[in-house]
C-alpha cells in the first residue's frame, strides 16, 4: 500500500512536469506564431533610409523607416537624416524597400527634439502602417508584448520581440522603455502591438545595459504626420532645426524655474539642488585616493536626461549641478586657495573639432555679495560663455562659485547649461548665486 501510494505521487508530480513543459512549449508556440504573423505582412512597408554622399554615391549612414500612408509618406529618425537635414548640398537621401525596390528619398519635415523625421518615397497604392489608438491616447497597458522591425547592421529586416514598460522615469523628454535589443540600423523603424499597429519608432539603446532601449512615443510620429499634405514642399530645414532647439530650449528652461531648488545640506553650508524629476544625483569622495589626498572633496552631482542629437559631434542639451565641499588637511591657507581654483576651472568643450560649432568662450571672474545677511557668504564667481554659430540665441554657460568665509574650507558649486538662452542663464544664474548659504 505505502509503494502505491509513492507511485500514486511520483505519477502525478510526472504530470505536473510534463504539463508544465507542455504549456511552456505552447506558450511559446503561441508568441512565435505571433511573431511570425506580424512580420508576415510587415516587409512591403518596411523601408531602409540611406545617407549618401552626393558626389560619391557612397553611403555615409544608414537607418530604418516605415510607410504611414498610400502616397508614400514614411517616418524615420531625424539622427539618421540629419547629414542631409543640415547639409543638403552635401549628402542626399536614398530608400531600399524589402521588394528590392530602391529610390530617392525627399525629406519633408523634422522633430529635432523627439528625435523624428517625416520623408516622402516613390512609392504610390502601397500597404502602410497605422498608428495604434490606445497607444496615441496613452491606455496601453504595461506589460503587452510589442515587436520592434527594422534593418540591424545591414543584416537584413528583423523582427524583435520585446514588452511595453511604459514611459521612463526621471526623463524630461517622453520615452518609451523597451526591453528589447535595439541594434544600429534599426532606428527610424517601427514598434507594434500584435495587430500591427505602431506603438512608437525606434531610437536608441542604453550601451552598458542588457535589453534596455526606447521608442518615441507614436503620438508624435502621428503629429508629424499630420503636419504634412500632398502638395507640401521641403522648408528651409537647417533653420527649422534651429527654431526648434532655441523653442524646446525655453519650455525647458521654463519648467526648471517652475520647478525651483531645493536646500540641502553640505558641512556647515546649504546648497540649491533642482526639484526637477528628471535628474539623477550621484555622490563621491576621494577619501580613498592614492596618494592619500591633502584636502577631502565629498561631492554631488546631478545631471539633467535631456540631451538632444543635432548632428553626429553634437549633443546638447545637458544641465548639470555639482556641489564639493572641500576641506583642508594639512594644505596651509595659500595652498588651499591654489587648490580650490584647480578645483574650480571651467568645464566648456569648446576648442578641437567643436570649433566648428562653437565661438570661443570668454570669462569674467570676480567677487559677489548675493545679500547683506549673515547666511549669505561672500563669493568668488566664474561666469563663462560660449556662443552656437549655427544657432542664434543659444550658448554654453558654466557658473562657478566658491565660497569665501573660510580660510580652510570651502563649498565650491557649479551650474553648467547647453544651448540656453543669455537671459535664462542669467536669471537662472542669480537664483543659484542667491541659494548658496550658510547654515543656521
Amino acid at each position: 500500500m505505502q509503494f502505491r501510494v509513492g507511485g500514486f505521487f511520483r505519477a502525478v508530480a510526472v504530470s505536473l512536469v510534463f504539463a508544465a513543459i507542455t504549456s511552456g512549449a505552447a506558450q511559446a508556440a503561441q508568441e512565435a506564431s505571433g511573431a511570425e504573423r506580424v512580420y508576415s505582412t510587415a516587409p512591403p512597408r518596411l523601408l531602409q533610409i540611406r545617407t549618401l554622399v552626393g558626389d560619391a554615391g557612397r553611403q555615409a549612414s544608414i537607418g530604418s523607416g516605415f510607410l504611414v500612408s498610400a502616397d508614400g509618406l514614411a517616418i524615420t529618425n531625424y539622427h539618421v537624416v540629419s547629414q542631409a537635414a543640415l547639409e543638403p548640398n552635401i549628402y542626399r537621401l536614398e530608400y531600399n524597400a524589402a521588394d528590392g525596390s530602391r529610390g530617392d528619398v525627399t525629406l519633408l519635415r523634422v522633430d529635432v527634439p523627439n528625435d523624428l523625421a517625416l520623408v516622402r518615397v516613390d512609392k504610390k497604392d502601397a500597404p502602410f502602417f497605422a498608428f495604434d489608438r490606445a497607444a496615441i491616447e496613452g491606455r496601453l497597458p504595461k506589460g503587452e508584448r510589442i515587436y520592434s522591425m527594422g534593418n540591424p547592421l545591414d543584416l537584413g529586416f528583423t523582427i524583435i520581440e520585446g514588452t511595453y514598460n511604459g514611459l521612463t522615469d526621471h526623463s524630461y523628454t517622453d520615452r518609451i522603455h523597451f526591453s528589447g535589443a535595439l541594434n544600429p540600423g534599426m532606428s527610424g523603424g517601427p514598434a507594434v502591438t500584435a495587430d500591427g499597429n505602431v506603438i512608437g519608432v525606434n531610437v536608441a539603446t542604453r550601451r552598458g545595459g542588457q535589453l534596455v532601449s526606447f521608442l518615441v512615443p507614436a503620438r508624435f510620429a502621428a503629429a508629424l504626420v499630420a503636419q504634412v499634405g500632398t502638395a507640401d514642399k521641403p522648408t528651409d530645414l537647417r533653420g527649422d532645426v534651429g527654431k526648434q532647439l532655441v523653442g524646446w530650449r525655453s519650455e525647458l528652461f521654463k519648467s526648471l524655474s517652475v520647478a525651483g531648488f531645493r536646500a540641502s545640506n553640505f558641512g556647515r553650508y546649504r546648497a540649491p539642488e533642482t526639484q526637477a524629476l528628471w535628474f539623477n544625483c550621484w555622490a563621491s569622495t576621494n577619501a580613498d585616493a592614492t596618494p592619500k589626498p591633502r584636502a577631502s572633496v565629498n561631492s554631488t552631482e546631478c545631471g539633467s536626461d535631456t540631451s538632444v542629437f543635432v548632428a553626429s559631434d553634437l549633443n546638447i542639451g545637458a544641465i548639470n549641478i555639482n556641489h564639493s565641499l572641500v576641506k583642508t588637511i594639512d594644505l596651509n591657507s595659500f595652498q588651499f586657495s591654489t587648490y580650490l581654483t584647480q578645483l574650480s576651472q571651467p568645464r566648456l568643450s569648446g576648442g578641437g573639432p567643436f570649433k566648428k560649432w562653437y565661438t570661443p568662450q570668454r570669462c569674467h571672474e570676480d567677487f559677489v555679495n548675493t545679500s547683506l545677511q549673515p547666511e549669505h557668504p561672500p563669493l568668488r564667481v566664474v561666469w563663462c560663455a560660449q556662443a552656437y554659430r549655427t544657432f542664434e540665441g543659444l550658448y554654453d554657460v558654466s557658473l562657478i562659485a566658491v565660497t569665501q568665509d573660510q580660510p580652510l574650507e570651502a563649498l565650491v558649486s557649479r551650474l553648467s547649461m547647453q544651448a540656453v538662452g543669455y537671459d535664462d542663464a542669467m536669471a537662472l544664474g542669480k537664483r543659484f548665486l542667491e541659494a548658496v548659504q550658510v547654515g543656521k
